[in-house]
């Protein structure tokens, strides 16, 4: 039996991390487990060494003709310049490899050279959530999943930033092995073999420049009373505006309306104090201004795709971080 090849395509000023994923799922020989294993081979986008992102050297040498021969194609992640103009041949090997009926696969950014190539039109995809305003305007056609830690469709299958690269090369091992070597892989490599939800419960929300038109002031306001049952009228009268300029100037200014912009900061808050706090459920959805703990778990598991239990028991690391106002980054 012939060993299923791995075939990493490897641009310029790529990100290390991402690029020693593939290497640690499918470079190491793991035929202990199964044999036999995969062979990877390290294809350079084009001639030349090729450098990481942090500088180091990549041993790729492998070129595009490789790539396209490959059992599976996988396309890092990529450097911005990368992103916007991916060399042409890379292009051109993935869509060949792609009519070749082979496996292609993106980790984080990388989705930008398939998207370029045009296999993820009418196709659901994801990448890093910092990319996926842009994402999302320079590739309308794609059926973009922004709070997906992978998605598959076929034999196309694309993942969101970082750790989710992981997430998505277990899976590829659960397809062509099964469910017990890749958890014996991922127990080798200390990960879960499986996460609940998706990026969105990573996601920071988004801040603008409120100051820019006079909303500040009212946006600080509804964070200190989030425990109250706030209106969209009352709002507007702590702006000293009309319902209807404030709900204008605030979707302009901040793109959502005023209602999303509340359960946001309240699930936010939630995080926080799940985060921070051993207090239960129901106390913090009082705090929060969702009422009912049914409510609050309604809306978080909505807006962060997990449970507030399952958020806890995931970030409860970070207990011993002051909330006093300060905003709490989310990785």
């Amino acid at each position: 039996m012939s060993r299923h090849v791995v075939a990493v395509a490897v641009t310029e000023g790529a990100p290390s991390f991402e690029l020693a994923i593939p290497c640690e799922v499918f470079g190491l020989d793991r035929s202990d487990i199964v044999a036999p294993w995969y062979e990877l081979r390290m294809c350079a986008a084009e001639p030349g060494p090729v450098r990481s992102t942090s500088g180091l050297t990549v041993d790729a040498p492998y070129g595009m003709d490789a790539l396209v021969e490959a059992d599976t194609v996988i396309v890092a992640a990529c450097a911005r310049p990368v992103q916007i103009a991916p060399p042409q041949p890379l292009v051109d090997a993935v869509r060949k490899a792609h009519e070749m009926g082979r496996r292609i696969v993106s980790l984080c950014s990388g989705a930008y050279v398939l998207a370029h190539a045009g296999l993820l039109t009418g196709r659901p995809a994801t990448t890093h959530w910092m990319n996926s305003g842009d994402f999302a305007h320079r590739f309308p056609d794609v059926g973009f999943t922004p709070s997906a830690l992978y998605t598959e469709d076929g034999n196309i299958l694309t993942s969101a930033g970082s750790g989710a690269a992981i997430d998505l090369c277990l899976h590829l091992v659960r397809r062509d092995h099964g469910s017990a070597v890749a958890n014996e892989v991922a127990r080798r490599m200390v990960v879960p073999p499986h996460r609940e939800g998706g990026q969105t419960q990573y996601v920071t929300p988004l801040v603008r420049p409120e100051e820019d038109d006079g909303l500040e002031p009212v946006l600080r306001w509804a964070r200190e009373n989030l425990h109250e049952a706030l209106t969209v009228p009352q709002l507007a009268r702590v702006a000293r505006l009309s319902e209807r300029t404030f709900a204008r100037r605030f979707r302009d200014t901040l793109g959502t309306t005023p209602l999303q912009w509340l359960l946001q900061q309240r699930v936010r808050l939630a995080q926080e104090l799940l985060e921070t706090t051993d207090e239960p459920v129901e106390l913090i959805a009082g705090r929060t201004g969702f009422g009912t703990a049914a409510n609050l778990r309604h809306h978080f598991r909505r807006i962060t795709t997990v449970s507030p239990q399952t958020y806890r028991h995931v970030f409860r690391h970070r207990a011993g971080r002051q909330l006093a106002g300060q905003a709490s980054p989310l990785p």
